[in-house]
């Protein structure tokens, strides 16, 4: 047998070993379009703020000077500094490339100048700004309350392009947004079990997410969640392929075998 057929021998074995069936990779396979396609949103619902979260607040009233206790340096509204010894340092107030927002304590409480403590976890940062505005009203002459969550992030592990920690400004965030952060899914993941793992009043919760249904759309975790964890798992073609390499060479030399006794036929 020649030189060329043997590489041919060894390019189909490859293919056929590392390949996934078509079947196990579109989305959305129960969407048939004949035309245009409606359907309400009714899933959705705000994010609420937890026990640790950063907020950005900031408050105008008809004092100008009176309003700048309360808030912190605004040149860079989506500049966050990393460091924790910073985060907390009274100086990061005056530093022009920053932006310290109000940590919620671990029992969900604000504290503001003058106003004091104040309770936000638990509640959306509409019903926050509300609260905010009412308290204020005690120190302020109308005051003007705008609130943002700083710290939302999602982490996306397993067999996508890009697994990363990824930082958001919006509070609405959905599963195919993040994971097109992550640069989507690889051919090899597995789509029907991809896992969503959540933080649930004090409990880890583990859900299973299959994206091949048009219907995920209307799961109630297809807004995720501050801290959320996705993970794809590889499938098995994926796991032959790059750590089963013991496997791999028997296949190798499975074909070498075959090629020889071609040869001598």
């Amino acid at each position: 047998m020649s030189l060329k057929s043997l590489n041919a021998i060894f390019v189909i074995i490859i293919l056929f070993s590392s390949c996934t069936p078509y079947k196990n990779v579109p989305y959305f396979q129960d969407l048939k379009l004949d035309s245009v396609y409606r359907e309400k949103i009714t899933n959705y619902s705000p994010i609420t703020i937890q026990p640790g979260d950063l907020l950005r607040i900031h408050v105008t009233s008809l004092n100008n000077e009176a309003d700048a206790m309360f808030n912190y340096n605004l040149e860079r509204p989506n500049s966050i500094t990393n460091n924790p010894e910073e985060r907390s340092s009274p100086d990061m107030r005056s530093q022009p490339n920053s932006v310290v927002g109000y940590t919620v304590d671990h029992d969900g409480n604000l504290h503001m100048p003058l106003v004091g403590v104040i309770k936000v976890a638990g509640h959306t940062t509409d019903e926050t700004v509300h609260l905010l505005e009412a308290s204020l009203q005690q120190v302020l002459t109308k005051p003007v309350v705008t609130v943002s969550i700083q710290n939302l992030k999602i982490s996306v592990l397993g067999d996508v392009a890009r697994p990363n920690t990824f930082n958001f400004q919006d509070e609405k965030i959905t599963l195919s947004e993040v994971l097109s952060y992550a640069g989507d899914l690889n051919p090899t993941g597995i789509r029907n079990n991809i896992i969503l793992i959540r933080e649930l009043d004090g409990k880890r919760v583990y859900i299973p997410i299959d994206i091949r249904r048009k219907d995920f759309f209307n799961s109630p975790y297809y807004y995720l969640r501050n801290n959320d964890i996705i993970y794809v798992t590889p499938n098995r073609q994926r796991i032959l392929s790059t750590e089963n390499t013991l496997q791999g060479i028997a296949l190798v030399i499975s074909a070498i075998s075959l090629a020889i006794y071609l040869n001598r036929k």
